[in-house]
């Protein structure tokens, strides 16, 4: 941890118990995908839904944003002082986001007005695929929020990901794959492998490898979501213009 208190390491028979339950889950997922026969299309939802899906999904930024305030402005009454750890994780981010956009962007399927709403609901959905395993790890872990606070900061943060995650229902580019299950599932022995050695803050060579290699999968695992029917149109293509596929 070298000194950072963002959230407490797990110790002991902890990590154990964690690594176990995510490797569980992985093989679920892995199985999941086996028995997946043909890439599927999520539905999508019609107006009235779309609306109540994105007034929800504003409505959580809203609170999670003023809920924050409010925690900031409890610990400026206590008096405490909390200097924030460096984040050697937010270039990656940041930089994967762009990376994903671009991609999807440039070589989705449909005209271009569909590759850009796909490109913005896969960058934003991507560190999402990270955040919501890797936050029901540390919810109960960190060490600067008392039980209230937590609740405070989770609960709109946990619905923010979730229906940020639910915007991808909206493009009829994104598809369920195999590949999908499969590398969501690595990401998950990642995890893994992140809690065996204490699942710490990634200030550690260890910590640091672990969040990196699980993030990138995570994004992998987006861009998979808009492969299929790219990789078919492609393939159209290709047949239309005599080429060999």
């Amino acid at each position: 941890m070298a000194g950072y208190k963002t959230w407490a390491p797990y110790e002991g028979a902890s990590r154990i118990t964690l690594a176990v339950v995510l490797l569980a889950i992985a093989a679920g997922v892995v199985y999941a995908g086996i028995r997946l026969r043909r890439p599927v299309q999520p539905r999508q939802p019609g107006r009235t839904a779309t609306y109540i899906m994105l007034t929800v999904w504003a409505i959580a930024i809203v609170a999670f944003l003023g809920d924050l305030a409010v925690i900031v402005q409890d610990f400026q009454r206590a008096g405490r002082v909390y200097k924030t750890p460096p984040d050697p994780i937010a270039p990656v981010t940041f930089s994967a986001v762009v990376v994903v956009f671009v991609i999807i962007a440039i070589f989705g399927p449909q005209e271009w007005p569909g590759r850009l709403q796909g490109a913005t609901f896969g960058a934003l959905a991507a560190p999402m695929i990270f955040e919501v395993p890797f936050d029901l790890i540390i919810v109960t872990r960190i060490q600067l929020l008392d039980p209230a606070q937590r609740v405070l900061f989770f609960a709109p943060l946990f619905v923010v990901e979730f229906m940020t995650l639910a915007l991808l229902t909206l493009s009829p580019m994104v598809r369920l794959t195999r590949v999908t299950f499969f590398t969501f599932a690595a990401m998950l022995v990642v995890f893994a492998v992140w809690a065996l050695a204490g699942f710490g803050y990634p200030a550690t060579h260890t910590y640091y490898t672990c969040n990196v290699i699980s993030k990138i999968l995570a994004f992998v695992t987006t861009l998979t979501l808009f492969r299929p029917r790219a990789a078919w149109a492609g393939a159209r293509l290709r047949l239309r213009s005599g080429r060999p596929a």
